[in-house]
């Protein structure tokens, strides 16, 4: 019985500098030391994670019909809280999880936990105040929703986990954060769920592709110190094919999203914007470097105005 063999990751040529992710100007840089320490811990002076929680549940809340404009934005702000809450919720806990790892990482060491600015029971009162808010927001949902949360919460907190025992941690992230895709489908439709089977499905496979993606391009930030430590990932795997990996990720991704718009019965009005999101990731593929850390770092950042064209194309195929 043959054994597919995965490829061994490919070492890259070190970058002139090292960069941290933690911001030395802004307005979390003046607050008081221990309140920013707590704004760094959820990340919230970097909002990227919060827009790439929220877009894909907002792409499922477009997707059902019969569905009134002022029910959607209503249902958009719970989701807009809520991915706030979870998305810092997630930030505690990936630190909770990697203060050891991160503390021997240079973009990360400069972290609150990884630098003992808070303690890990500072962390965890911290923790359940975010979720104890995502509850607060699930509560408003209807009873379909809240199945599908403890799944959720359980990717939530097993993602950091997933780099110490697969090359594929991306992948898992994928799953965590594509989560308010099915959770805006459920959340939105207001009869039977059957019909919306079909679109669920490909909207979410759709989304963890895209996150595939756009999470392996950031990792290539870390890809030296990942290798010293020994953390794994899709970034270091793939990054001798990078462009053609990345490619074939959002090339299906789009495939899926356009597929689940298709089965949702959307209107025509939904491809002009939806080519242009086409446009705008070919153009990520098109100027990847691995081994240009900060540019990965941009290039991912430039997933959010992306996801907000896609969302535009949603919304148009639905509302127009």
């Amino acid at each position: 019985m043959s054994v597919d063999v995965l490829p061994e990751p490919v070492m890259i040529p070190a970058r002139p500098a090292a960069h941290t992710d933690i911001k030395s100007t802004g307005w979390a840089a003046r607050l008081p030391p221990r309140a920013r320490a707590y704004v760094l811990l959820a990340r919230l002076d970097r909002p990227v994670g919060t827009w790439l929680l929220f877009l894909p549940g907002l792409w499922g809340l477009l997707l059902p019909p019969g569905v009134s404009v002022w029910s959607r934005l209503h249902l958009a702000i719970l989701f807009a809280i809520g991915s706030l809450a979870m998305r810092s919720a997630g930030c505690v806990i990936n630190d909770l999880w990697d203060r050891d790892i991160d503390a021997k990482v240079a973009r990360t060491a400069g972290r609150p936990l990884a630098c003992g600015a808070l303690r890990p029971r500072d962390a965890l009162l911290f923790l359940v105040a975010w979720l104890l808010i995502a509850v607060l927001v699930l509560a408003q949902l209807r009873p379909a929703a809240w199945a599908l949360a403890p799944l959720g919460l359980v990717l939530t907190a097993l993602y950091p986990l997933a780099k110490r025992v697969t090359w594929w941690p991306q992948l898992v992230m994928g799953f965590t954060f594509g989560f308010g895709a099915p959770m805006g489908v459920v959340a939105a439709t207001p009869g039977e769920l059957s019909p919306m089977i079909e679109p669920l499905l490909a909207l979410y496979a759709g989304v963890i592709l895209w996150q595939l993606g756009f999470d392996t391009i950031y990792g290539f930030q870390d890809m030296e110190d990942d290798a010293r430590i020994g953390v794994k990932s899709t970034s270091r795997l793939m990054a001798g094919r990078a462009r053609m990996f990345i490619g074939g990720c959002y090339a299906a991704a789009l495939v899926l999203l356009a597929l689940s718009a298709r089965a949702a019965g959307l209107g025509l009005w939904f491809w002009p914007p939806f080519a242009l999101g086409c446009a705008l990731l070919g153009w990520q593929v098109a100027i990847l470097d691995p081994a240009n850390g900060p540019r990965a770092l941009r290039l991912f950042k430039a997933n959010v105005p992306a996801g907000w064209i896609l969302a535009l194309a949603f919304a148009c195929g639905r509302l127009l």
